[in-house]
């Protein structure tokens, strides 16, 4: 089995795999190790293959806010109160999860695992729904050392942190220990922190360490929030410390607004999230996420057994397993490969007065965003360029006439009743 092996590219901007550009398409599978079956496990597996994705970002340990779970298996022994002893590993429960991993790789996934979610950590966001049972700092390092000696023969990307804000010292500390611990057993990992939705802020110490290899971050599941998907793209695209972007948690597909706002996103706002977040710095790819995924909710089971951030029921993970909205990021990755735009650059050449509409640009094309139809002027003379308009929700390709004059142009409003992209390629 031979097993891919991912690096930083030299300009800094993207992945790379074999030298070549790596277009990170991952899925949110955060409670895989605890909720699924070795039977679904594999079911699963063999759809994210054909549809196109090569990344699973899985917590290594209970995802807090998972759904109920038939499988009855921890990562650590039990005290007799029910709480973890931290200083106890599970042999059986690791044995299982380095199964699952190898079956993944095995059909050419890289694992992307979390070792430290923010409720292991004292005095995080995460500590006001689950107080107990945090973590000791003393058990850090053998935990960690342990996971990596066991699952770096695989080559997986490290998540130091989960969905952490950073809020003292002492839980940065956690993190830092980590971070040390996953460079000395395995100095050639890539590593990068899963931080709080909106987050852009990272502490300095983390922001200039040499080992982290990548900028991720997540606009979330907040509805007032959505513009944070490019706004915090364009925020780390221009940070001092160059490294490729990633929304690593974007809306997922379905999931209740958070908050216990009415209302779910949709295939639409999912796939619109990608786009700009692509566009507006976060070239080097995306993570798609599903509401029954990344819970591994079964229907029947509980969900919020911890109160959480306010989301409603998740469906079943075999009917999550199939909505549309993967097979619209798998379509991103196809355009991105077909037209050689991993890594593309943010351009500002929209004349329309609204953030939504977003374009980027390399040496030979220009790629437009359009969420909502209408005409789009540009600052640019572009009469070198053929362009083609793509229907996304259908995936239809469509001949594009631009008009130019006095060095600026004009992309007519296109046929399409859904949000589209438009590709401009050098004659």
């Amino acid at each position: 089995m031979i097993m891919a092996k991912l690096s930083v590219a030299e300009h800094g901007r993207t992945l790379t795999l074999n030298d070549k550009p790596f277009f990170y398409l991952a899925d949110t599978v955060w409670s895989a190790f605890t909720n699924a079956s070795i039977e679904e496990w594999a079911e699963y597996l063999d759809v994210r293959k054909m549809q196109g994705f090569n990344v699973l970002q899985i917590n290594l340990l209970r995802q807090w806010d998972a759904s109920g779970s038939d499988i009855q298996i921890d990562p650590f022994s039990l005290n007799k109160d029910g709480s973890y002893d931290y200083y106890s590993l599970n042999e059986e429960y690791f044995e299982r999860a380095e199964q699952m991993v190898g079956m993944a790789v095995q059909r050419g996934f890289i694992p992307a695992l979390v070792l430290l979610w923010c409720n292991y950590v004292p005095d995080t966001w995460a500590g006001m729904f689950q107080k107990d049972n945090k973590m000791p700092f003393d058990a850090v390092e053998p935990y960690v050392r342990y996971a990596v000696e066991r699952f770096s023969k695989y080559n997986p990307i490290y998540f130091i942190s989960g969905d952490t804000d950073f809020p003292s010292e002492r839980a940065n500390a956690y993190y830092m220990k980590a971070l040390e611990v996953v460079q000395a057993v395995s100095p050639e990992s890539i590593n990068t922190l899963h931080i709080q939705g909106r987050l852009r802020d990272l502490p300095e110490e983390f922001e200039n360490h040499d080992g982290l290899d990548f900028y991720m971050y997540q606009s979330g599941h907040n509805s007032q929030f959505q513009f944070m998907a490019h706004e915090i793209a364009q925020h780390f695209y221009t940070r001092p410390r160059t490294r490729p972007v990633i929304n690593g948690e974007p809306c997922y597909e379905q999931i209740s607004y958070s908050r216990n706002v009415y209302g779910r996103y949709s295939r639409f706002d999912a796939r619109k999230a990608a786009w700009q977040s692509l566009l507006a710095g976060g070239g080097a790819g995306i993570t798609y996420g599903a509401h029954g995924i990344w819970s591994w909710h079964k229907q029947g089971q509980k969900f919020g057994i911890v109160e959480g951030e306010g989301f409603d029921a998740p469906y079943d993970w075999r009917d999550a397993l199939r909505f549309e909205g993967a097979w619209d990021y798998a379509f991103i990755k196809y355009l991105f490969e077909s037209y050689n735009l991993v890594g593309i650059s943010p351009a500002d050449m929209v004349l329309n007065e609204t953030p939504e509409i977003r374009a980027a640009a390399n040496d030979d094309t220009i790629v437009l965003y359009i969420p909502v139809n209408t005409r789009v002027r540009l600052n640019r003379d572009v009469r070198d360029y053929t362009f083609t308009t793509i229907d996304l929700e259908k995936k239809r390709f469509a001949v594009t006439e631009v008009a130019t004059k006095d060095g600026k142009s004009v992309i007519p409003m296109h046929r399409f009743e859904q949000d589209v992209v438009v590709i401009g390629q050098r004659k």
